[in-house]
């Protein structure tokens, strides 16, 4: 019975590339969060000045916003760790769970923002429209920068994608203050303000709902959904000099690292190589775990 680890050369080539994005994307989110701090500040002083409830909420909401990109870069700066002897997998998987703690404050400040909503809905409260109008045309401009700055690695990084979640819901929340700012301007309605509020924080819900399942399935140690095992299965025995494959197991170390282990059982040494080029080219696994049997029981599976 031979056990082989095969982890060749190009898969170290894939995590450099990923891990100069993350290093540059760290950059930027680390400017964002001091942008973001300041935009805060300014929200809560000119808020106070103008009586306004909606634009001093926006600046709690940016600034718990400000505390998910400062959780971004610090699981950035873990996940970026080497491997130790006890953890033997590197610490990539830290930036999915900054990933779903980030999940969980845009759930919290949904809910939040939607009950400050239905209050100003019932309880409209006159505010400044004027200053609103001026501050918040300030925080859209720096909302769409630090929105464009995270939407740098939000295509392939959990984490990455709920920092641009957030940024681009205050985003819509400053251009929802604006509105709010223009109607009590020109026709002293306030209700707007309330209506706004609600849309953001749908917007807000829904976005942490739907990325809930894929960052959960990574913590959980599942099968990537876009993976058939049935097709890997079958492809692997369909090698010449394979009689049988089995205790297969497929799952992520990070979004962009997948792990196989396989028993099969062979005589030829050269099937193992064979096997890992099979899951390259054609799967896009690069890190591979096989086991070669040539017994006729495997005690593995039989416990």
């Amino acid at each position: 019975m031979a056990h082989l680890h095969h982890h060749e050369h190009h898969s170290t080539i894939c995590h450099q590339h990923h891990g100069q994005i993350n290093e540059k994307s760290v950059t930027y989110l680390l400017i964002s969060f001091v942008i973001n701090m300041l935009l805060s500040v300014v929200e809560i002083i000119g808020g106070i000045i103008a009586g306004s409830v909606a634009l001093i909420g926006d600046a709690l909401h940016n600034t718990s916003d400000a505390f998910s990109i400062l959780i971004a870069v610090i699981a950035f700066k873990i996940g970026h760790h080497k491997a130790s002897k006890k953890y033997t997998y590197g610490f990539k998987r830290a930036e999915v769970i900054g990933g779903f703690v980030n999940l969980i404050l845009l759930f919290i400040s949904g809910l939040y923002l939607a009950f400050e909503g239905v209050e100003r809905l019932i309880f409209p409260k006159p505010i400044e429209g004027l200053l609103i109008i001026v501050i918040s045309v300030f925080a859209l401009i720096i909302d769409l920068v630090t929105a464009k700055i995270s939407h740098h690695g939000a295509h392939h990084n959990s984490n990455m994608k709920m920092v641009f979640v957030h940024n681009l819901a205050d985003a819509f929340g400053s251009l929802g203050v604006i509105l709010s700012g223009i109607c009590v301007v020109l026709f002293n309605v306030y209700f707007i303000d309330g209506i706004i509020a609600l849309f953001i924080a749908a917007y807000m819900i829904f976005q942490s709902v739907v990325s809930f399942k894929p960052i959960v399935n990574i913590l959980m140690n599942a099968a990537p959904e876009h993976l058939d095992l049935n097709k890997i299965q079958q492809a692997i025995e369909n090698i010449k000099g394979i009689k049988d494959v089995h205790h297969i197991h497929v799952w992520c170390i990070s979004e962009n690292d997948i792990s196989l282990e396989c028993h099969i059982k062979g005589t030829d040494l050269d099937l193992v190589d064979k096997v890992h080029d099979l899951l390259s080219d054609e799967f896009h696994i690069t890190h591979a775990n096989i086991q070669l049997e040539n017994v006729s029981n495997c005690p593995e599976c039989e416990l």
